[in-house]
């Protein structure tokens, strides 16, 4: 196994830590008998080839190794590795929810890429680990920011297309004995829309299995493939939207709206919003069997960002919902309602500088109330959280809780 995995320049190729020479040792450590050395070759993997959703040149070389294991029946842990390979495919995936990946726009980013990363200057040398770099990186400061653009959209296509070959592996894994490697499975094969009949079919037929009388599946994993079909343009059937399990009734309607759009029956709109306003599931997380691998299985939020393929016909329920939800978010989750709570109320960009709040139209007042009588919004893990207070502040709103309720206060 691994054959040809010494014959690639691994110096020669960089990930997020420098020279990609340290690879080869931490793929072949996914085939030893201790788990703790998998874990932890699995764990370096995830930082150097995959590092806080960044893809580098070194990462689609690695991805046909990591299929060759995926593949064989002999790897002690193929669930591990087909995770690290659906990171690898698009990275965080909540800037490509709820459309699906744009692969065309990608194709055409891509352009002069290859060359761009073909003229980098050689890695170092050395044994002096202390002074190894990542190899692009002066190289690409160096770069025009357009020239920069088509560089990492390379990278990321390349990488992407790695993981595109392995679509033969995934439609076989979505019959895996494991619910956890089939749920997983049905994720990864929804990023890829080229070709989709293909994939549709396997779904389709992997949804009829999962139920049938005596079959052993999850709600979690079902729910995946009905928004893997909704992502690759097959919207799920209406019977789903009264499924007793909440979760299906979920992916249903997230993954109608995506085919249906504007056109979507009012049970689907219905559905969705009720989701998209419910309160955070933070503090129980989801029932056991349920959880579905998108966007981290916030499914309030991804809920939350398909009100938007609704149509302006639905946009101030959609935002009275987003206000539901907003006081009982933070982190990460606070930013995805945020994102498209600003959207609806900011649809001509900024408030100007010195805005008076009595000046604010309807919508903007009432986010900037929610926002300053809410102390969740602006929280991670009990901290205040940057991210937040900069998505805020680009919209022309103070910066800070403290400082949006003394902007609140300032009503004749």
């Amino acid at each position: 196994m691994l054959d040809g995995l010494d014959d690639i320049d691994w110096a020669r190729l960089g990930h997020a830590y420098g020279a990609a020479d340290d690879v080869p040792g931490q793929l072949r450590a996914l085939l030893s008998s201790d788990s703790a050395t998998r874990d932890e070759a699995l764990g370096e993997l995830y930082t150097n080839v995959f590092h806080q959703g960044s893809r580098f040149e070194a990462s689609a070389y690695a991805v046909p190794f990591l299929l060759e294991l995926l593949a064989d029946p002999a790897t002690p842990d193929p669930a591990a590795v087909l995770g690290l390979l659906s990171a690898l495919v698009v990275g965080y995936d909540e800037g490509f929810l709820p459309e699906g990946f744009p692969v065309a726009e990608y194709r055409q980013a891509a352009e002069g890429g290859r060359e761009l990363l073909a003229a980098k200057p050689p890695p170092w040398t050395g044994t002096d680990e202390s002074k190894k770099e990542y190899v692009e990186y002066t190289y690409v400061e160096s770069l025009s920011a357009a020239e920069q653009g088509r560089l990492w959209a390379y990278v990321e296509l390349a990488t992407y297309d790695a993981v595109r070959a392995g679509v033969p592996v995934f439609r076989t894994l979505l019959t895996h004995p494991d619910p956890g490697v089939r749920t997983v499975a049905a994720y990864t094969l929804a990023w890829f829309p080229e070709e989709a009949d293909g994939k549709l079919s396997a779904l389709a037929a992997a949804i009829d299995v999962a139920e049938e009388p005596g079959v052993e599946s999850t709600p979690g994993e079902l729910a995946t493939m009905l928004v893997a079909s909704g992502l690759l343009g097959a919207a799920p059937d209406v019977r789903w939207l009264a499924d007793p399990r909440p979760v299906l009734r979920w992916a249903a309607a997230v993954g109608r709206v995506r085919v249906l759009g504007a056109a979507a029956d009012p049970a689907t709109v219905e559905e969705l919003l009720s989701w998209a306003s419910a309160p955070s599931d933070d503090a129980g997380g989801p029932v056991e069997g349920e959880w579905v691998p998108f966007l981290d299985g916030d499914r309030g939020g991804y809920a939350g960002l398909a009100l938007r393929q609704l149509g302006p016909q639905h946009t101030d329920r959609a935002f009275d919902a987003l206000l539901d939800r907003l006081p009982t978010v933070s982190g990460e989750r606070s930013l995805t309602v945020l994102g498209v709570a600003l959207r609806l109320a900011f649809p001509n960009g900024p408030a100007a500088a010195g805005t008076p709040v009595a000046a604010l139209p309807p919508r903007q007042r009432r986010l900037a109330e929610v926002l300053g009588r809410s102390a969740e919004p602006w929280l991670i893990d009990g901290q205040e959280f940057g991210n937040v207070a900069m998505l805020v502040g680009e919209y022309g709103l103070p910066r800070s809780r403290e400082t949006m309720r003394a902007y609140l206060g300032r009503v004749p």
